[in-house]
């Protein structure tokens, strides 16, 4: 057989795709660009002279042909709910190294299902390699060695204008109402079920909780058995959340859901390049541990510039064979200060009160 090389972007022509290109190109990297549609995906290709596959994902035994090339997939095409489990499948069966930058829990739960699976295939599995969730990720990996034994995480972050897929995949999960770690265990909340008002680095604002996919990942990458996400809100935000829990199985029905999702393509364009050049994303985290707590705080690159970033990162060091074989959150593979390898990032742990 050939031996295995080069990445395989797949979703090249989303909004993240174009971006995690631009990286991957400055950084040396020519990945084979791949999406769903050949008239989205074949003139980008054609603008920086690179090959192009066009395929869904519907199969996975065909998939799995197309990957055998492949050294690593890297899957920037979502929502992640629809398209992972196919693109994962396919991997295992072609023993391509699978990379994605979902940041939906029941993702995460599912890919880490799958580690037994990983290892047999002898292929690095690394979902979340993102905003969702390498720097969140660092940052509870952080504060956990700061305070072994903890046994309970809260994480949050400044939000920022989002992008069409993320909009998408916020629209999925609203009839599903919010999520939290407790003992151990996921347990289904009503959305916005807390609010707390957080000291980030640049100031303090007011968070609600909020399912995001370090419920998952900082559970494996920290072993604390209680966690919360909170993401700065307006207040109104909260209150239109905590209203529209009541709504919420109306949101659900499909045809309300390709209502919402068509008005989401049309309207929605996420931030432009000087917005992602000029705002910064704030993250804060706590651990206790009985009487004893240390708080941490992290800034860096406006989410979607760091998604790009860190993207490409972690797929050179796949593609250099860093990584071993298995399902690994990003802390579990490069360590908490991985972070700090992205320009722009300020890591900042306390002493334990």
């Amino acid at each position: 057989m050939t031996a295995k090389s080069g990445l395989l972007l797949y979703g090249a022509n989303g909004y993240t795709g174009k971006l995690i290109l631009d990286v991957a190109l400055r950084e040396g990297l020519r990945p084979v660009l791949a999406g769903r549609r050949a008239d989205a995906v074949e003139p980008i290709a054609k603008a920086h002279s690179l090959p192009s596959l066009c395929f869904a994902l519907d199969d996975p035994a065909i998939v799995s042909q197309l990957l055998e090339p492949f050294a690593a997939l890297l899957l920037a095409a979502g929502p992640f709910s629809r398209t992972s489990a196919p693109a994962l499948e396919a991997c295992l069966r072609s023993k391509t190294a699978y990379l994605d930058i979902t940041g939906e829990v029941e993702v995460f739960e599912s890919v880490f299902a799958r580690d037994a699976n990983a290892k047999k295939s002898g292929i690095a599995v690394l979902p979340g390699t993102g905003f969702d969730v390498v720097p969140s990720d660092c940052l509870a990996k952080a504060l956990s060695e700061a305070l072994p034994g903890a046994t309970s995480l809260a994480l949050a972050f400044r939000g920022f204008k989002t992008s069409a897929g993320t909009m998408k995949t916020m629209v999925e999960s609203i009839p599903k109402g919010g999520l939290a770690r407790v003992d151990g265990k996921l347990v289904r909340v009503p959305a916005a079920q807390k609010t707390m008002e957080i000291p980030f680095p640049d100031k303090p604002r007011l968070a609600m909780t909020i399912p995001w996919g370090d419920l998952s990942t900082a559970f494996r990458s920290t072993g604390i058995p209680n966690i919360e996400v909170y993401m700065a809100v307006p207040p109104s935000a909260v209150s239109t959340a905590r209203r529209m829990r009541r709504f919420a199985p109306l949101v659900g029905l499909p045809f309300v859901q390709s209502f919402l999702i068509r008005r989401i393509e049309k309207r929605v364009k996420g931030p432009t390049e000087e917005e992602r050049k000029r705002e910064r994303s704030f993250l804060w985290g706590r651990v206790v541990n009985g009487e004893r707590s240390v708080t941490g705080t992290l800034e860096t690159l406006e989410g979607y510039a760091l998604t790009a970033e860190t993207s490409v990162a972690i797929a050179k060091r796949v593609l250099e064979g860093d990584v071993s074989p298995g399902v690994h959150t990003p802390s579990q593979a490069f360590g908490a200060r991985f972070i700090e390898t992205i320009a722009g990032s300020k890591l900042t742990i306390g002493s334990a009160a």
